[in-house]
């Protein structure tokens, strides 16, 4: 091939694949751009569940200083919820309220006897900040001793949300 012939075939390439380098970059601007918005969005998106506290660890024994696990949290969403304590396994050891109605940002407050099994009533107290206070009625077997979590269903979010920590039930 002559000097020529082949300085025309480079002419060729040159242009087409700066064209497409030129393209590529313009879209990876695009996407880097379109990430940025979304991030910001999200980033301003309350969570689904807020002020979530724990006890630490509490002993519902008679030698226990704390009896009850107090929990409680505040939805972003009036919703209908479902909590439940899960032991390390995963598995449910107790169901403490099924399908409650919560109004949006009003602290829920619920008691854990550190009995298995769902509840057999309620007792219901109304602080005078608004606050709700349910303590369910468990009577199964006192749970083992370790770690657990604290789960919450949003049944109209179609989701459930852990809570951030876990807390330890102490047995003597």
């Amino acid at each position: 091939m002559s000097a020529t012939a082949q300085m025309s075939l480079a002419d060729a390439d040159g242009p087409s694949a700066d064209r497409l380098a030129q393209v590529v970059f313009a879209l990876l601007v695009i996407a880097c751009f379109a990430a940025f918005i979304v991030t910001q969005r999200l980033k301003h998106t309350p969570t689904p569940i807020q002020s979530f506290r724990l006890t630490p660890r509490f002993s519902p024994t008679p030698q226990g200083h704390i009896k009850q696990e107090q929990i409680s949290f505040k939805l972003a969403r009036a919703d209908e919820v479902t909590v439940t304590v899960l032991d390390a396994a995963g598995d449910t050891v107790a169901t403490l309220v099924r399908d409650r109605p919560v109004a949006r940002y009003k602290q829920l407050s619920l008691r854990w006897n550190g009995r298995r099994g769902s509840p057999r009533g309620y007792a219901i107290v109304v602080a005078t900040d608004g606050t709700t206070i349910v303590t369910p009625r468990n009577t199964g077997a006192l749970a083992t001793a370790g770690e657990y979590r604290v789960h919450v269903a949003l049944r109209e979010q179609h989701r459930t949300v852990p809570a951030p920590r876990t807390f330890t039930l102490v047995r003597p």
